[in-house]
């Protein structure tokens, strides 16, 4: 059970990331006066980067699956897709916010606005509200229905999903201010209570005898398992900040920070060895040992792949291949 709710969280984690890192990255180019119109390009750019990789990859899996997936693979929402999307989507607001008022409050502010109003929404354009006269390969990128006919909660639209991405922001922009830095450890133990704190609320809310929708899916749509996956995410930030800070991050090689190095490039090549076609485990048919065994090889698998990548980027006649793993 405790493995299986685990596994809900690296999507989040993944586009959680994204924001953090956008705003660390947007936060640079400010602070060298860069105008809002450049940042806005830059970003936006990169998030497109990241959504053509997305195509790129379900190209890459039809192929592989070629004769056994359906041609409409093609066109499903996966993860890539909707983090290109979300960034493209934050350098917008983030270009509005700063011909405004540029300032790191303003900013924070205005993401996490996003964030809890696209979780708000998201119950209605998954029923009541559902735009039915969109196309389906569009609308699947609001609600996740694909040519399925009603949304589909294995996918990764844009609602609920990119509510992530700005929660990740704000909290960035939030780390980046004056006041954060100046508290140093506290700032992060605060996120982690913080955290807590936003999971006993979102309990505390769907314990109510009444709901605000007509049709509450806790597990898909509500706003209540957002907050609660929100305050997750920041209780494993504060981890992540002990682990670096007075951990074993600090203790030499660190398998966790190299693999976050070359995050894109292990999720593009792991993805097919545990889910995919090459998969080195039979689905639904091993037991718990078995399925341990099999984490710990793709994990030590990814670990050297990882390292070998990182040594061909820096080392001398790498050619054609760091070139190319140079933009993963």
């Amino acid at each position: 059970m405790w493995s299986q709710l685990g596994g809900t969280l690296p999507a989040p984690l993944f586009l959680f990331l994204a924001g953090i890192s956008f705003a660390l990255v947007t936060d640079k180019m400010r602070q060298k006066d860069t105008p809002a119109g450049q940042i806005a390009r830059t970003t936006i750019r990169r998030g497109a980067e990241i959504f053509g990789l997305g195509l790129l990859f379900r190209l890459q899996e039809f192929v592989i699956a070629l004769g056994w997936a359906p041609w409409s693979d093609l066109l499903r929402v996966d993860i890539l897709n909707t983090i290109g999307l979300s960034m493209m989507l934050m350098g917008l607001l983030c270009w509005m916010v700063l011909r405004l008022s540029p300032t790191r409050v303003a900013l924070a502010f205005s993401a996490s606005g996003v964030a809890m109003g696209i979780s708000l929404l998201t119950p209605l354009l998954w029923t009541s509200w559902r735009p039915r006269w969109l196309p389906w390969p569009i609308e699947s990128y609001i609600d996740g229905v694909h040519n399925l006919g009603e949304p589909q909660a294995w996918l990764f639209p844009i609602f609920p999903w990119a509510a992530f991405a700005f929660m990740g922001l704000a909290i960035g922009f939030w780390l980046l201010s004056d006041n954060a830095r100046k508290h140093g450890a506290w700032t992060f133990a605060l996120a982690g209570a913080g955290g807590v704190a936003l999971i006993y609320l979102a309990r505390w809310l769907d314990a109510r005898p009444h709901q605000f929708y007509a049709i509450y899916d806790f597990w898909h749509t509500s706003p209540n398992f957002f907050l609660i996956r929100v305050g997750l995410l920041l209780i494993i930030l504060c981890g992540a900040y002990i682990w670096c800070r007075w951990g074993a991050g600090q203790r030499g090689f660190s398998p966790l920070i190299q693999l976050g190095q070359t995050s894109l490039l292990v999720y593009w090549v792991h993805i097919e060895f545990v889910y995919g076609r090459l998969s080195i485990l039979p689905k639904h048919a091993v037991d718990i040992r078995t399925a341990s065994y099999g984490l710990l090889t793709i994990f030590l698998s990814m670990v050297l792949l990882s390292v070998l990548r990182t040594k061909l980027k820096g080392g001398v006649g790498a050619g054609v291949l760091a070139r190319a793993w140079a933009r993963m």
